[in-house]
């Protein structure tokens, strides 16, 4: 019993050892810009067409006065052609923006929660403007697939990486 009575229970160790929990709150959120062409109706597009859509996405995030408060942006643009003749048939431009409160995140590991976990959280909100959208102006809804945030942010630093030396010359 005098061994026991020495050594450190496990609740106290587990309890100094333990990860401080990173904690992320939505303040909230809102479409920023949104420009919706339906160039199929401008110039009398007739038919069904078959498209071909093209999506391009981007993250940005940044710090805000307000302690521990963040600006996420996924800037989106989808362009839709017909595969037969190349034809525009819509162009969907939209920022979607979140305000986030994040606290307990290395300062290491913060732009990385910003562009991965951050633009997870808002894109079931984009998906459904963009279906709205789509809908609205007279074609089916289209339903976005999931977004690899990983591989974006991966693309991105990439991006940065190669412009880097140009930048310096």
């Amino acid at each position: 019993m005098a061994e026991e009575n020495g050594a450190e229970s496990p609740e106290t160790t587990a309890g100094q050892d333990a990860p401080v929990m990173p904690k992320m709150q939505i303040l909230g959120q809102f479409v920023r810009d949104l420009s919706f062409e339906n160039i199929a109706a401008q110039k009398g597009v007739q038919g069904n067409t078959q498209p071909e859509v093209q999506m391009q996405i981007g993250v940005e995030g940044r710090k805000r006065q307000t302690e521990n408060q963040y600006d996420v942006v996924i800037k989106l643009k989808i362009d839709s052609k017909t595969k037969e003749d190349n034809q525009q048939i819509f162009l969907i431009e939209m920022e979607y923006a979140g305000i986030f409160q994040i606290e307990n995140i290395k300062q290491q590991q913060l732009h990385p929660f910003l562009h991965i976990e951050c633009p997870r959280m808002l894109f079931p909100y984009v998906r459904r403007i963009v279906s709205d959208v789509t809908r609205d102006g007279g074609f089916p809804a289209l339903n976005l697939d999931n977004v690899d945030f990983i591989q974006v942010y991966r693309n991105d630093l990439a991006r940065r990486a190669q412009a880097k030396p140009h930048a310096d010359a």
